[in-house]
């Protein structure tokens, strides 16, 4: 008997395990070819985080271009993740109040472009559904009900403020005076929030210009006092400095920035040729203003960007000697979501002797950065090709999650931005 029962536990053990093991990991992203544009707007603003606040009146508002004027019928449906983004053991009853499901039916054809498309829109919260609980959620929406196959996937978070979250951004770091790298430290204020064990309780997340591939997790108080946890010269939280991202503003045919070189229509469609970059990493720091990867859809000369704005094709080059044998490089941003794929891979021209990338885009104005992937790595580097400077203006979040002893899902019980 007592072989017996070490097999079963052997075996659940081992169960578990794999189940574990085989949880999907949501993220933000576009499966679909004929979708383009995934946009959310935290309360009208394109530039913030895709964040609201427990029983507020915030509202997030989705939207993605289906580039074609024939009918779609899209859906989607709400899950509740824990903190790594996989999803949660709570029911839809206990994360929702309402349905998690539901119809995408706003929906407008475009107007006066040489790309077709219709732009699709919902909100959450809206009348058929609230938030019960805080934590990370993903919304996936898909076509003809076909629940199997998403189209596209969106995260966003729902936030309890229980805690006050208190940074700075430094250069003298743990590793280097005042070069290339910068430390984030903080502060979590407790205001009387009851935590037993913050060393098992709590999960901290510091993400740097929303890319995923350098975020820091499993993170651990330096030390703690009255009321207050601090995290201090951790060395995890040595970010590189980078620099700032290239812009590029082409919502006119007529008035684009300095960085375009030209527009010009090849029939049937338009095409935007950026100016030739080139490699800044010996270069020193120069100030610009950037939106840290972001981009904002506009159409100088409409009255509504979502529907009037063209699709054109940029063509961005960058002049390299010879080739990167030891990896790849990459266009970061948040035009693509902060993914390293097939759709940001550079292509090398050895004729020409350059690296280039052609994206089919929005009107509007853009930002992205040259990101070098070495052969085998997670993490990409910024500093190979944009150069890395701790004077940098990154935007550093961080979100803390509390699961107490006998909890069944992470509370987002705090979040910052600076």
């Amino acid at each position: 008997m007592k072989i017996k029962h070490s097999f079963i536990i052997a075996f659940f053990t081992v169960f578990c395990a794999n189940m574990m093991l085989g949880q999907e990991v949501f993220h933000t992203q576009i499966f679909k070819d004929n979708i383009k544009t995934l946009q959310v707007k935290t309360n009208g603003n394109p530039l913030s985080e895709p964040i609201i606040e427990l029983n507020s009146n915030d509202v997030l508002t989705i939207s993605f271009d289906e580039m074609s004027h024939e009918g779609h019928s899209f859906s989607y449906e709400i899950k509740h993740c824990n903190t790594d983004w996989t999803e949660s053991n709570l029911s839809s009853a206990e994360f929702i109040q309402g349905f998690s499901r539901g119809y995408v039916d706003d929906y407008t054809l475009s107007v006066n472009t040489t790309f077709l498309y219709t732009n699709y829109q919902f909100s959450l919260p809206n009348n058929n559904v609230n938030f019960n609980v805080s934590g990370n959620y993903i919304v996936n929406i898909f076509e003809d009900n076909d629940r199997d196959n998403p189209v596209v996937s969106l995260r966003f978070y729902v936030v309890d403020p229980k805690v006050e979250i208190v940074p700075q951004v430094r250069g003298n770091t743990d590793s280097e005076l005042y070069s290339s790298k910068q430390q984030v430290d903080f502060d979590i204020l407790m205001r009387n929030y009851k935590i037993q064990d913050p060393h098992s309780e709590l999960k901290v997340v510091v993400r740097q210009n929303g890319r995923m591939d350098n975020e820091v997790t499993d993170l651990k108080p330096t030390y703690y006092s009255s009321g207050k946890l601090s995290y201090m010269n951790n060395r995890d939280l040595i970010f590189e400095g980078g620099n700032e991202y290239h812009r590029i503003d082409f919502s006119s045919i007529y008035n684009y920035d300095e960085r375009i070189s030209e527009i010009k229509f090849v029939r049937p469609h338009y095409e935007v040729f950026v100016a030739e970059n080139f490699i800044q990493s010996k270069l020193p720091y120069q100030t610009d203003f950037d939106i840290n990867g972001k981009f904002v859809i506009n159409y100088q000369n409409g009255f509504d960007s979502d529907l009037e704005a063209d699709y054109m094709y940029v063509h961005i080059f960058l002049p390299v000697e010879k080739q990167l044998e030891n990896g790849a490089i990459y266009l970061g941003g948040y035009w693509n979501y902060n993914q390293m794929n097939e759709a940001s891979r550079m292509s090398y021209d050895s004729y020409n002797k350059l690296y280039y990338k052609t994206l089919l885009l929005k009107q509007g104005g853009y930002n992205y950065q040259f990101w070098y992937l070495p052969k085998q790595a997670e993490k990409a580097l910024v500093k190979p090709i944009d150069g890395s400077y701790w004077q940098t203006q990154n935007e550093y979040a961080i979100y803390v999650y509390h699961r107490p002893w006998g909890g069944r899902y992470d509370q987002l019980i705090g979040v910052t931005i600076l």
